[in-house]
């Protein structure tokens, strides 16, 4: 994946370098995540098979599971010619090896620019009678050049809403399920649907726990917790188990609310549609976001906030109070996909680091004010960089006072560079164990990654020492 960048030489046309290792991943990457948050859902990339062996890898060496996703395989022929009857042999052996539930298909950079058009193809073979078995399938237009992953991480759960979500009186398509069965509450009428975007599988069972907490029936749209973080197999499962059923994607349209964090756009489409309220608000990392949560669970569910969620708010407040003299005046570099740069640097701010340079390779994300609306008393002090790569971060950074780097493990070489400890979070962890069990939202999220970023700065601090403290 390629961008252009440009640079104005004096007295010259503008030049344009080739991106250095981008602060982002594929729009097809971000898609194939979200359709493995579908219960017996196969990933289906319609482009090359180049880029279904990228996303593979990347995803692999992250959540340390296997990671099936089909292709149409294009060539030069294909290239020429369309990719109709690729798609077609393509979804017939799927069908005949995986036996899906949902087939979920993602246009690569190659088939966006020959003008493949996937809907007209999916309406000619689903005619024939051959494809009458076809399970549903969801299809969404993910061309790299035009977005990230989280942009297509986001489309493709709207994608997903827009094709099954029926409105509250329809017939059933599927055979009910109530999300109950996931956490052992007891069902209840008016469920809620969360759209937590790209969050670790830690993330996600913590939200489970939570909204059981508070005793709301909770669809998340989509569950990759099972999926991509699952136990030993006894036998391979070519689709793993778990996932949200595409029973709660069709009553989406049912719920009594939706919570949605960052730029999430599936709660509008609902809201448009079927009227069901919207709640979207910042990734929930930190108190003051996390506190953004609990107010609208306690809103929806009529309920205070339970005692143990309290008392674990009460010891990330006492925790940071703790450590203060460890972190307050360090200055940090935040980058990642922008839903994470702007709860993270929240969560910063208020234990008095300072988010000097939020970056991200997303472009056109309203990044600044995003920022400006969660640390308005700190926008003086931070440059906010957009469609930038990590060799531009480092230009950006270079001269200035930076401490910590807060990202995911493409920042490592970034770190190293300045000598400072790097903060793994996000997406992807690949040069560390444990990337799926990370945890970022919440009090309990907070509280973790606060421990993580105060014991980084007194490991470099007690490292640098000639005496060596072994007591700070």
């Amino acid at each position: 994946m390629v961008t252009a960048e440009k640079h104005t030489r004096p007295g010259r046309m503008p030049a344009y370098t080739a991106t250095r290792n981008a602060c982002k991943l594929c729009a097809p990457l971000g898609a194939c995540l979200a359709f493995r948050g579908v219960e017996g859902a196969v990933p289906f990339l319609h482009g090359s098979q180049g880029c279904s062996t990228y996303i593979r890898r990347y995803m692999i060496s992250h959540f340390r599971e296997p990671m099936d996703i089909a292709c149409s395989n294009f060539g030069e022929a294909t290239a020429i010619f369309g990719g109709k009857e690729n798609l077609r042999l393509g979804l017939d052996n799927v069908m005949r090896q995986y036996q899906p539930q949902l087939i979920g298909i993602a246009t690569t950079c190659l088939a966006e620019t020959i003008g493949d058009d996937v809907g007209m193809f999916l309406h000619q073979i689903r005619r024939e009678a051959a494809a009458s078995n076809l399970p549903p399938i969801v299809s969404v237009s993910t061309p790299a050049y035009a977005a990230t992953h989280i942009e297509g991480f986001h489309a493709t759960v709207r994608a997903l809403v827009n094709t099954l979500a029926e409105p509250a009186n329809a017939t059933p398509t599927e055979p009910a399920h109530d999300p109950a069965e996931h956490s052992g509450e007891t069902p209840s009428a008016g469920h809620v649907n969360l759209m937590p975007g790209i969050v670790s599988p830690a993330d996600i069972r913590y939200l489970r726990e939570l909204f059981a907490d508070f005793q709301l029936p909770v669809s998340i749209l989509p569950d990759y917790s099972d999926t991509l973080d699952g136990p030993a197999w006894e036998e391979y499962a070519r689709i793993p188990p778990g996932g949200t059923p595409i029973a709660e994607f069709r009553r989406a349209g049912a719920a009594r609310a939706s919570i949605e964090f960052g730029a999430s756009t599936a709660g509008e489409l609902l809201e448009q549609r079927f009227g069901v309220a919207r709640h979207q608000m910042p990734m929930p990392i930190g108190v003051c976001l996390s506190d953004g949560l609990f107010d609208a669970l306690e809103r929806i569910s009529g309920r205070p906030t339970p005692a143990r969620h309290q008392a674990e708010r009460g010891r990330l407040v006492d925790a940071m109070v703790d450590a203060h003299k460890y972190v307050a005046g360090k200055r940090a570099v935040v980058c990642g996909e922008p839903d994470l740069v702007v709860g993270l640097a929240g969560m910063l701010a208020e234990i008095g680091v300072v988010p000097a340079i939020c970056a991200t390779g997303a472009r056109n994300v309203r990044l600044a004010e995003r920022l400006a609306a969660v640390m308005p008393e700190m926008m003086s002090d931070v440059a906010v960089l957009e469609d930038h790569d990590f060799t531009e971060i480092e230009e950006r950074a270079a001269g200035e006072p930076i401490d910590l780097i807060v990202g995911n493990s493409k920042g490592f070489k970034l770190a190293q560079r300045f000598d400072v400890p790097l903060v793994r979070v996000g997406f992807p962890v690949h040069d560390r164990i444990g990337g799926p069990r990370l945890l970022h939202v919440g009090y309990r999220g907070a509280q973790q990654l606060f421990d993580r970023v105060a014991n980084a700065l007194i490991e470099a601090k007690q490292s640098a020492s000639p005496v060596g403290y072994t007591y700070m």
